[in-house]
């Protein structure tokens, strides 16, 4: 990914293609926030290390009480943030839940429980998404004893804003970089997902250094395949996961969708999910990708599915993404796999952040082959970078109707 690193850094080309063309198509701006993940994940890695201390007082006491219910809230990508991030935290014994601030604004007595001390962990890329910041006046509303974390991109918003001077909120402050520029998510998906995990020591200090070089392979060694992929033209893409992989194939569908401006269908689901029904929506214009899971237990039924797909010979192409060489794959280099070399010890968790960048780039190439403009794809005008037309109404109802517990 050199050549990558090299246009991020003030270079000519990425994704093989010269910037000033990629300007031009109106995608500069998204492939640059693409292409400059794994510069910035050591950055992540430095900003939580230097704020260790100030994290730890925060978060220790709350988190050494058993009782303590964590909420994970965002909106839209923010919200699959907590997705994949909830079952390393249930592995931690912890109670905790990935609930949207959509769902949160639109039911927060089935959701709030007041007498549960509740820390409220909010991602936000501005910080001013009105369900956002309406999620945490319901939480301070509805529960007896609320925290509130805020990891966000955006100084200037809302979010960052209202935990200034709080006693019971913190907010972790990414470096600016990660505040995207362009319409779809892509730094700031990862660079949060990255500081949250580091946070709640669900990943290890120096992991963004191991990480790096992986995503780093979605340069010149994937670029073929991805070229390949969008060559397919396919009308259709499913994206497989297991545990927190599942939050990440719904990451890697909605991508797809918005820079494509939803001329191309995805979904997503689990691999032993995906039988239950979903599965129908395969034809010869379909492509699916398993997201490989490293965990042996895990891994077992993504391989079945796998080679279930193949064998049906329905699909018109079945991808796996992978960090271990397997008989099930084939050829680490051959058409229906991509295995990221230096990962085979990986944590899924960790395995996130090369897999995302691999699908934010075919994303993000399939939307320039239809003609759409990467950095704001929606043609009709009618989806926003930062949502607009959210009515946020008050919750008025008695306060004997919260539950308790």
């Amino acid at each position: 990914m050199q050549a990558v690193q090299d246009a991020v850094n003030g270079g000519s080309e990425i994704f093989g293609q010269d910037v000033s063309r990629l300007d031009a198509l109106g995608g500069g701006v998204t492939a640059r926030e693409i292409a400059q993940q794994p510069q910035v994940w050591p950055q992540i890695d430095a900003l939580v290390a230097g704020q260790r201390g100030q994290v730890d007082a925060f978060l220790a006491p709350l988190l050494a009480r058993p009782e303590l219910r964590i909420v994970m809230a965002g909106a839209g990508t923010s919200a699959f943030i907590g997705e994949c991030l909830a079952p390393g935290l249930l592995r931690q014994g912890r109670r905790v839940e990935a609930v949207p601030t959509t769902d949160l604004v639109s039911g927060p007595d089935r959701y709030f429980q007041r007498a549960v001390p509740t820390l409220v962990v909010s991602f936000a890329r501005s910080g001013s998404s009105p369900e956002s910041v309406a999620a945490v006046a319901l939480a301070d509303q509805l529960v007896d004893e609320v925290h509130h974390l805020v990891i966000t991109c955006n100084e200037e918003g809302q979010l960052y804003r209202m935990t200034q001077d709080r006693a019971n909120a913190l907010a972790i402050l990414l470096p600016d970089a990660t505040h995207d520029r362009g319409f779809a998510m892509t730094t700031s998906f990862t660079s949060m997902l990255l500081a949250a995990a580091l946070a709640f020591r669900v990943l290890t200090p120096g992991v963004a250094a191991r990480l790096a070089p992986a995503a780093g392979q979605v340069g010149a060694r994937a670029l073929p395949l991805l070229t390949q992929l969008v060559d397919g033209a396919f009308r259709r893409v499913v994206y497989l996961g297991s545990n927190e992989l599942r939050g990440l194939a719904r990451e890697a569908a909605l991508k797809l969708l918005e820079l494509t401006d939803g001329q191309v269908v995805a979904i997503h689901d689990s691999p032993l999910g995906f039988r239950h029904g979903p599965k129908t929506i395969v034809d010869d214009q379909t492509l699916v990708v398993v997201l490989l899971s490293n965990d042996p237990q895990a891994r077992r039924y993504d391989l079945d599915l796998l080679r279930e797909l193949r064998g049906d010979r329905r699909a018109g192409r079945v991808l796996a993404l992978g960090a271990r060489q397997d008989d099930a794959l084939g050829d680490a280099f051959g058409e229906d796999a991509f295995v990221f070399s230096g990962a085979d010890d990986a944590q899924d968790l960790e395995l996130a952040l090369p897999y995302i960048v691999f699908c934010q780039s075919f994303a993000y190439l399939r939307s320039l082959s239809l003609g759409v403009r990467p950095d704001t794809p929606s043609m009709s005008g009618t989806v926003n970078r930062v949502v607009r037309g959210v009515t946020i109404y008050p919750f008025d109802r008695e306060v004997s109707d919260v539950p308790r517990s």
